[in-house]
């Protein structure tokens, strides 16, 4: 949907650009020499002169939704976009009804519609937390934590996750398993089993994280890699890609279950939380479920 968003984008801008610009190398001129003209022939009252002079319905719109339109294909294609958190994959670091403010340029400056790179700007670290257009479906966004660079090897068995940076011949260390601490339980709740809320360190990045211990790993499910061959719970990021997961670790649909995210595939790094609604609300309630109870100010700010 985004993708058909930003195509129409452009192709608005581009219209109501080419007739703006017309209006005001050819058109508008044509109109003043006809008014002039018309002048020459005849007194005329004021009224008729500005009929005369006056533009066409499109050539009035174009001009007025022109500066508008190139202002918002400019901030959202290169500066910076809204997203809207839709599920809960990323909790306890975003929740559902979170609107969070996209950061286009992290990744490397985009045309808007094909995608290709103009100007390098930088690449993911590990520990960003990413926008990007899922890569079975590259229509809808996904947005979930870097976890592996090119050229890692990563695991994930026992709800915890090590990583073996890229590396080559002697200098390869082995994997490294990501420290976790406990933090709560039970402030989060997946049908009434109480989660367990863990700090992580990912590198020099400390996030957090939820685990459902009575969920298993469904390793059975796990994308297994062909090339080079790996463990069933193992994986080697491939150059140019990036592995992905939620921190909402046993209900995220990430990498573990699909593999890589090319790095075409990257739309930006979130950055702001710039408002967060709450739809809570009892059972009895009449208000539909889309209307919201509350503002929750508290996670209002940059995103860690």
């Amino acid at each position: 949907m985004a993708t058909y968003f930003s195509l129409i984008l452009v192709l608005v801008t581009f219209v109501s650009g080419i007739i703006w610009a017309l209006d005001k190398l050819i058109w508008e001129k044509a109109r003043a020499e006809k008014v002039a003209f018309a002048q020459t022939q005849a007194e005329l009252p004021p009224e008729a002169v500005a009929k005369l002079g006056q533009e066409s319905f499109i050539v009035e719109n174009a001009k007025s939704i022109f500066p508008v339109i190139a202002a918002v294909l400019v901030l959202r294609s290169f500066l910076y976009e809204p997203f809207q958190i839709p599920s809960g994959s990323m909790m306890p670091t975003l929740l559902v009804g979170d609107f969070i403010l996209v950061e286009k340029f992290s990744y490397g400056v985009k045309d808007p519609v094909l995608r290709s790179t103009l100007i390098e700007t930088g690449k993911p670290e590990r520990g960003d937390v990413a926008v990007f257009k899922y890569p079975p479906k590259p229509t809808v966004d996904y947005i979930k934590r870097v976890i592996g660079l090119p050229g890692d090897r990563i695991a994930y068995r026992g709800k915890q996750v090590f990583i073996q940076k890229a590396c080559t011949g002697t200098d390869c260390k082995g994997f490294e398993k990501l420290d976790l601490s406990l933090v709560e339980i039970g402030k989060f709740k997946d049908q009434m089993v109480e989660l367990q809320q863990y700090t992580e360190q990912l590198g020099d990045v400390a996030h957090n994280i939820l685990i459902n211990p009575s969920r298993p790993d469904l390793a059975r499910d796990f994308y297994q890699q062909d090339n080079p061959p790996t463990r069933q719970y193992e994986w080697v990021v491939p150059d140019g890609n990036y592995f992905m997961m939620g921190d909402n670790r046993d209900n995220s649909a990430d990498s573990r279950f699909w593999g890589f995210v090319p790095e075409a595939n990257l739309v930006g790094k979130a950055v702001f939380i710039w408002t967060s609604f709450e739809f809570e609300r009892d059972q009895d309630s009449l208000l539909p479920g889309w209307i919201p109870t509350g503002i929750r100010f508290s996670r209002i700010g940059k995103l860690k």
